[in-house]
């Protein structure tokens, strides 16, 4: 017997990367702009559902990391 299968779709997010449009980097001083990218739990999004190209989910996740060493973000958020 085989398992049935549960495809959960994710809603498709535009491809306007904010960061590219307004030619800005990411910070890690910035800490609203980066919580934009986290779910509630601490946890970072993927790039289908920022919708951030490539080059600026990787800088974004480089600073979130950088953000948690200073302790300006932290690690688990305890619910």
């Amino acid at each position: 017997m085989g398992y049935q299968r549960r495809d959960k779709k994710i809603r498709p997010v535009a491809r306007d990367c904010p960061f590219c449009h307004q030619k800005f980097e990411p910070d890690y001083k910035e800490i609203n702009v980066l919580s934009r990218y986290l779910t509630e739990r601490g946890k970072l999004l993927s790039q289908a559902r920022t919708g951030l190209c490539s080059y600026h989910q990787r800088r974004v996740t480089q600073e979130v990391k950088r953000a948690r060493h200073v302790a300006l973000l932290p690690f688990v958020v305890r619910a």
